[in-house]
């Protein structure tokens, strides 16, 4: 995953904040996602960011879900 689509899901959803509420978490994590975590969101919850946001599994997460057969 590069951290582009996980900043794309941060921003469709109006911040950190937003998205770790929607994902019932503390914002916290969200943020080490984006400044640590090299595999990151975790797989558990990408399928919900994919629902909120409309940003593809296949985008978040190539490495379980597989690449996205689309191009950017």
């Amino acid at each position: 995953m590069t951290k582009k689509y996980l900043l794309q899901a941060i921003d469709a959803v109006g911040g950190q904040s937003q998205l770790a509420d929607a994902l019932n978490i503390k914002q916290g994590h969200v943020g080490m996602w984006v400044h640590r975590d090299k595999k990151a969101p975790p797989a558990e919850y990408v399928l919900k960011i994919e629902e909120i946001t409309g940003i593809s599994r296949h985008k978040l997460r190539p490495d379980v879900f597989g690449d996205d057969q689309e191009e950017d």
